[in-house]
């Protein structure tokens, strides 16, 4: 599996999170597919046609499972501004130093990674998943 690659459709780029990521995640979480459901607040159905490749992962429900499986782990191995040796200008204009959130910076939107903000999640999660405080963070 490719992070870098972006699945194209009519409306652009979309979520990167492939189903055999969301399988993985979902055993490492040990849930079964209507537990799991009923965390994302989602359906049975959408749960397996994300499975089976049917269905796109929307970028909510991704967040939301990669959250939930950094709380699962709960790797407090440092906050990202130590790891990546930040300036103290680019600390106090980071939501994740402000929100006293350095290992959970991939889940706040508008942390200043990589020089700017990132508009939107699939664009910052692009960028995270390269990131050795998101790899580390969640064992990916």
């Amino acid at each position: 599996m490719c992070y870098g690659d972006y699945r194209h459709f009519r409306n652009g780029p979309q979520n990167i999170m492939d189903k055999n990521e969301f399988i993985s995640i979902r055993k490492r979480l040990a849930k079964t597919q209507k537990e799991l459901a009923a965390l994302l607040g989602v359906s049975l159905k959408a749960i397996s046609s994300y499975e089976q490749g049917w269905r796109n992962i929307p970028g909510h429900v991704e967040r939301q499972l990669l959250f939930l499986l950094a709380k699962k782990l709960d790797d407090s191995s440092g906050n990202c501004w130590d790891i990546r040796n930040c300036s103290d200008d680019v600390k106090r204009s980071c939501p994740a130093w402000e929100f006293k959130s350095g290992n959970l910076c991939w889940f706040i939107n508008g942390t200043i990674c990589d020089s700017d903000a990132k508009k939107t999640w699939r664009d910052k999660i692009a960028i995270c998943r390269n990131c050795q405080v998101f790899k580390t963070q969640l064992g990916l």
